[in-house]
Order: C-alpha cells, then sequence, then structure tokens
C-alpha cells in the first residue's frame, strides 16, 4: 500500500508525494511558552513526532522544524502578572516543554527556532506585503487585507460570510474588513518592542509560522501540522500572507489533529479542565500516557478519564509481558515453526498498511496485539526456534520504535550503576526474604529497583526483571 494523507486543504485522502523525492519537509506548530503544556496539547506533538518517525522508517530523509511562540499576548501578560521579563518567562518555558517532551518520548526537532529570532525576516515580509498593496497601515500598526487575497478562507473550506460570522476573528475597529488580520502591532507602554519602517512594535502571532517555516525549509513545505484550532484563523492567515508574497503554494499537505475532551468538553485552559504531564506522570508511566494519546486516529476526538488511562497501562504491560515470555522462552534448534514465521510477517504487514493509511495508529497498535496473541499461543506450544524467537523480539522493536513505545524492551543498554550480576542477587535475596516471610523488606527492595527503573515480575517459575 502507498502512504496516503488526509488533506485537509482538499477534505480527501491523496497520496502522499513530496517536493523532492527521498526528502520530506514538516514543519510543527509549537507551544506558546508561558505555562505547562496540557495533555491536550501533547496529543498533538506525540502524534506529529510519531508521522515524523514513521516517514523515517519508509526511508526518507526529514527535516523537522517547530517553533517556540515567545512573543504574544499570553506572554506578555504572564510575565506582568510573575513580574519578571518576557525573555526568562520563555526561557523557563521552552525548558519545561524540552523536559516534559523528552519524559514522552519525543524527539527533538532539527530546528526550534524563536519568533524573536527572526524579527528581520517578520519586518521584511509585512514590508513586501505592502508594496504588493495586499496590506495596509493605520497608523504604527499594519493589516493583512483579506479581499486582495482571493482564495482566503479555501483551506477553512467556508465562505467568507460564514467565517465573519461564526470565527473567533480579533475585533478592532483599525481593520477595514472583519476578517482582515494584524501583521504588525505598534508598541504599547510596559511591552516588548523592535524597530521597523512604520514605528516601533511587535510581529502579529500568524507572522511568525511564515517566515520561519519558509526561512528553515523552504518557500514550499510538504507538511504543515497543528491541531484543528489552528486551521482557522492561524493556518488560513499563514497560507494567506505566504502565498500572497510567494506566489507559491505555501504547503502541500496540510495535517490536523482532532481535540482532547475531558467530561464531553474540549480540553483547553480557558475552561479550567486541563490535565498536566506533570501531574498524569506521578501516577501513570509516561510511556502509558504516550499510548493512550495514540490509541485513536489522530483526527478523531480523544476522550480523557483516568479509567482509560489505567487500561492503557494494562494494555501496555501485556506488550511488555508477551516481550518478557519471548525473551525467557525455552529454545530449540530444529525446524522453523510456519506459524511463528506468519504471525512475525503479518504483523508487519498491517502495521505498515495501518500506518499508510493516514497514520492510522490505533490499527497499527492492534497488529502489535495481534502479535502479543499468536507468540503467546507460539510459547504454550512448546520450545521456539532462535531464528523464530530474535525475529518476534525485532518486530516488536522495530514497529514500537515507530510509535515511542517498547523503548525498555529494546533497550540493551547497561544498567548504570548496578551490574546486571549486582542485580541478579539482588533479586535473589528479595526470594529468600520472601520465603521467610520478610514481606517488608523484600518489597523494600522491590520498590527501590522499581525507582531505579527495574521492575520484578514473580511468577510460577520464579522472579524475572525488566527495565521500565
Amino acid at each position: 500500500m502507498t502512504l496516503q494523507v488526509f488533506n485537509s486543504m482538499s477534505q480527501e485522502k491523496e497520496v502522499f508525494i513530496p517536493l523532492t523525492p527521498g526528502r520530506v519537509t514538516m514543519y510543527t506548530c509549537g507551544p506558546t511558552v508561558y505555562d505547562h503544556p496540557h495533555i491536550g496539547n501533547w496529543r498533538c506533538f506525540v502524534v506529529f513526532d510519531t508521522v515524523r518517525r514513521y516517514l523515517e522508517y519508509l526511508g526518507y530523509e526529514v527535516k523537522f522544524v517547530q517553533n517556540f511562540t515567545d512573543i504574544d499576548d499570553k506572554v506578555i501578560k504572564k510575565a506582568e502578572e510573575l513580574g519578571i521579563t518576557t525573555e526568562a518567562l520563555a526561557e523557563k518555558y521552552i525548558d519545561v516543554y524540552l523536559r516534559e517532551a523528552q519524559t514522552l518520548g519525543i524527539r527533538k526537532a532539527d530546528v526550534h527556532p524563536r519568533a524573536t529570532e527572526h524579527i528581520p525576516e517578520m519586518v521584511g515580509l509585512v514590508k513586501s506585503l505592502l508594496e504588493k498593496g495586499i496590506a495596509y497601515q493605520v497608523d504604527k500598526d499594519v493589516y493583512f487585507d483579506t479581499t486582495e487575497f482571493t482564495s482566503y478562507g479555501a483551506l477553512s473550506g467556508q465562505e467568507l460570510g460564514a467565517l465573519e460570522a461564526g470565527a473567533r476573528v480579533e475585533v478592532d475597529q483599525n481593520k477595514r474588513n472583519p476578517l482582515d488580520f494584524v501583521l504588525w502591532k505598534g508598541e504599547k507602554p510596559g511591552e516588548p518592542s523592535w524597530p521597523s519602517p512604520w514605528g516601533c512594535g511587535r510581529p502579529g502571532w500568524h507572522l511568525e509560522c511564515s517566515v520561519m517555516s519558509m526561512k528553515h525549509l523552504g518557500v514550499t513545505v510538504d507538511i504543515h501540522a497543528g491541531g484543528i484550532d489552528l486551521k482557522f484563523p492561524h493556518h488560513e492567515n499563514e497560507r494567506a500572507q505566504s502565498e500572497a508574497v510567494t506566489g507559491e503554494p505555501f504547503v502541500r499537505y496540510w495535517l490536523h489533529n482532532g481535540f482532547l475532551s475531558i467530561g464531553g468538553e474540549r480540553m483547553g485552559k480557558s475552561l479550567g479542565n486541563i490535565s498536566t504531564l506533570e501531574a498524569l506522570a506521578k501516577i501513570h508511566r509516561p510511556e502509558a500516557i504516550r499510548f493512550f494519546l495514540l490509541s485513536a486516529h489522530y483526527r478523531s476526538p480523544l476522550a480523557f478519564s483516568p479509567e482509560l488511562l489505567q487500561s492503557v497501562e494494562s494494555s501496555l504491560d501485556r506488550l511488555y509481558n508477551a516481550v518478557s515470555a519471548l525473551e525467557a522462552a525455552p529454545l530449540q534448534e530444529g525446524q522453523r515453526d510456519p506459524f511463528m514465521e506468519s504471525a512475525v510477517s503479518r504483523a508487519r504487514s498491517d502495521f505498515r498498511n495501518s500506518m499508510d493509511d493516514d497514520f492510522n495508529t490505533a490499527d497499527a497498535l492492534a497488529s502489535l496485539f495481534d502479535l502479543t496473541r499468536d507468540v503467546n499461543t507460539a510459547i504454550s506450544r512448546g520450545p521456539l526456534h532462535p531464528d523464530d524467537q530474535a525475529a518476534a523480539l525485532e518486530v516488536y522493536r522495530e514497529l514500537g520504535g515507530v510509535l515511542g513505545l517498547l523503548g525498555a524492551a529494546s533497550d540493551t543498554s547497561s544498567l548504570d550503576d548496578i551490574s546486571q550480576g549486582l542485580l541478579e542477587t539482588l533479586v535473589e535475596v528479595r526470594g529468600r526474604l520472601r520465603d521467610q516471610k520478610e514481606w517488608a523488606l523484600a518489597d523494600l527492595i522491590r520498590d527501590r529497583l522499581l525507582e531505579m527503573g527495574i521492575h520484578l515480575e514473580d511468577t510460577g517459575t520464579g522472579t524475572r526483571w525488566k527495565r521500565r
């Protein structure tokens, strides 16, 4: 099957063909760095990290850019409330983002540009729009004239009248038309500002992504991604100002993920119904949170609840238990098992077909559970051929790696400062303590090892350990 992606512009699945064969340029709208991202924000970042991983799995060279919005109204307001500079606030929450992203297994972008690092390029874009007559100046403010861009609204898929009536359009009495948007804001007392031909001020929110995408990825990018809430006005406005300047398509494939909801409502800071990764990670493994965020197709809404997360924890354990059982399974040379060969081949094929169908991670996960069922069946029937064991472990590592899961199962690195011999001695000591009914000391060893990332599993044939 050929990779197909749902393009928000055409509202259809399209065969994915990058601008340059073998190479993909990808831009994902990053966080506004004024507070902790909530778990709904993390859905976007986990999803498109997985898209990037899959494109690389297919053999593409991917250049991935994700920005930091480090100046806007929210950043300014929060900095004033805390009595610190916007620079200090942004630095704090960029560090928070990078740390929490690592916790969720999200790889760093090839470039993480900041809005404040690209002010001269933004001024240049505004100047070009004014020269083309597609922007106009009112005092120290500059606006984009949407009536001069004939395809405005094409990404949103609505007529201009419908957009005016129902969209979150910024109210501003200086605008000629309700849908016009600000490119440059004249300075206000106490706010950060930069020089421009129209006076000191700062860029509008939509301006930054156009500039950073074109600077780091070129005039046309293969994939531009973000939450569905960014489709209008943010992405619509990005597209308008970029194409008005260059005359070239800004994006080949627009990808948007669905909302995370709680109690039937979209999760959002304005509604006060958010859950942060920091809070959830005290109760659930971060890997289980990532699993949960991939458990539905990225374009579908996803309902959040503690019960669902607990269920996902159990599902993740099923996969790890299958890997542990494979590693500990009795082996025997001889004929390879056609059943196991077929199971491994089918898992890889089903996974690929699912991901080729617009990155369907829900069905891709199902292929791992189908493999787990077959692996458990094969182990129960008797010894495995070493090559069958190795092939099954490899497919768990390979497909889990695309999803950013099962990292502990594929981690063959050393155990930091604890040698394997010492670990096995501790396991043996704990076993003797359990035999002597010294439960408190046995549990202390188990709990301390778990803090170090070592999980002990007591079975009828003894205690197994595995990394978590």
